[in-house]
């Protein structure tokens, strides 16, 4: 019996992946999905300090961290100190702005896909798993997980 998070994992597994190896298609072998919303936020705000790319982009700040992080060895952002000293801004460098033609159109292609697939669904994807971090939000799993068992 294959359990909710391998299940999860392996949804995420599935389209990740796919978008990866378009990207590989597309010559941007060492582009990763994840950067996709730091760019296309980064193209509609501008700079940004950390934080307030995670909540933007609604993430931890931690995940938000790493990623810029790894975008930062792609060459893709670079860091600036803000007016706080632990602050720290991210810029697009003129390497991301260069690929934004292919960056926008993975995003089209992807948001074409997923509609496609939630046809085929009894219910859309994405408005099942915002429902599952409502209630999750409301009721923690913990809680849940917590909660005396009914006998």
């Amino acid at each position: 019996m294959t359990g909710l998070g391998t299940l999860l994992r392996h949804v995420h597994e599935l389209m990740d992946g796919a978008i990866t190896d378009l990207y590989t298609d597309l010559g941007l072998p060492e582009y990763r999905p994840r950067f996709s919303p730091v760019v296309r936020t980064l193209v509609s705000r501008g700079p940004m300090a950390i934080r307030d790319l995670a909540t933007a982009i609604g993430v931890t700040h931690s995940a938000a961290s790493q990623t810029v992080l790894q975008m930062r060895r792609c060459d893709l952002v670079t860091l600036e100190k803000g007016a706080d000293a632990r602050q720290r801004i991210v810029h697009l460098t003129a390497r991301a702005h260069a690929m934004l033609p292919a960056i926008e159109a993975e995003w089209a292609a992807t948001e074409r896909a997923v509609r496609e697939l939630d046809a085929e669904l009894p219910v859309p994807l994405a408005e099942v798993l915002r429902a599952t971090v409502e209630a999750l939000e409301r009721r923690p799993f913990r809680e849940r997980l917590d909660a005396p068992r009914a006998g």
